[in-house]
């Protein structure tokens, strides 16, 4: 019998877990898992609960929670140089690593996808001392994720992200940076910037042609608008309303390591993965290429390099 490290965020979404745990265990007992079971206590505890399963030789560890708890998960993960299989039962408002990784929304359906599918090595973030799932990013919007409360992410699921957003359009403030990849060097005035790996961001944005364990990530920039009236075609082609990106205000391309610097004195602010990720003047960004193996029931639905493609 494996044994399982179960860690849970009661509170996550809707709070929809709490329902399902005692059936979840039982079809994880079902498959031949020996489950322990952590409920988290704080923003920080999954970090610690992580770190423990890797060192006390456990099998595996599911998490259930938002794309926050499953970011620190990969933070205790990765600080301990193990690797470990990680399932994941999304319970979180936007759960986009989820949609990447094609997992069912519904709790015992994601449930099943653990104990019928296969580890799958996938790329893991670094970001400075940290680690993260599928995105970091700077700019407008980013601290719409952490600061909206938990209480109204609950009421209104992502569009609380959504209303929050629209409260801060006559605000948004550029940034003067220098950004490095490659051989490249870009320097200029940006209102926004992310580093990601996966199909959506916020349950809106979707990335086209991407892989989850290729070795780079994709790279949006968005340079400062003249007007309002350019700041609305850029939403409008983030959104696909328009047929294409505007290449005039929006850089995008891949790489395995990016660096960003602030050129005006002022640390720049950053949120990964959903959550509060510190600020700094100077930022880099490397791929961990398949870092962790996470189950995986259906490779056909979700992007995976399998080799030359004819």
């Amino acid at each position: 019998m494996k044994k399982m490290y179960f860690i849970v965020n009661l509170v996550a979404g809707k709070a929809e877990i709490s329902e399902y745990l005692g059936q979840a265990i039982a079809e994880f007992n079902d498959a031949d898992y020996e489950v322990t079971v952590h409920i988290t206590k704080n923003s920080m505890d999954a970090i610690i609960a992580a770190s423990y399963a890797c060192e006390n030789n456990f099998d595996m560890i599911v998490c259930a929670g938002g794309d926050g708890t499953l970011s620190q998960c990969i933070q205790g993960i990765m600080r301990s140089g193990i690797q470990i299989p990680v399932g994941y039962i999304p319970a979180g408002s936007t759960n986009d690593f989820a949609r990447s990784l094609g997992i069912p929304r519904l709790p015992m359906d994601a449930v099943r996808w653990i104990t019928e599918g296969t580890p799958t090595p996938c790329d893991i973030g670094k970001f400075n001392d940290s680690y993260f799932s599928y995105i970091v990013a700077f700019g407008a919007f980013t601290n719409v994720t952490y600061e909206t409360s938990q209480q109204i992410k609950n009421i209104l699921g992502h569009s609380a992200y959504i209303l929050s957003g629209l409260m801060q359009l006559t605000s948004i403030r550029s940034k003067h940076m220098r950004i490095e990849y490659n051989d490249t060097v870009l320097e200029d005035e940006f209102i926004f910037g992310m580093v990601t790996n996966s199909s959506s961001v916020a349950g809106l944005l979707s990335m086209n042609d991407f892989l989850l364990d290729d070795g780079t990530f994709e790279v949006t920039l968005i340079k400062k608008p003249s007007n309002i009236m350019h700041l609305h075609q850029i939403v409008s082609s983030l959104l696909n309303i328009s047929e294409e990106i505007d290449k005039e205000y929006i850089k995008f391309f891949r790489t395995d390591k990016i660096t960003f610097t602030s050129l005006n004195n002022e640390p720049i602010t950053w949120t990964r993965d959903g959550e509060y990720g510190g600020n700094s003047s100077v930022n880099t960004v490397t791929c961990m290429r398949r870092a962790i193996p996470f189950f995986v029931k259906d490779r056909t639905k979700i992007g995976y390099d399998d080799g030359p493609k004819i």
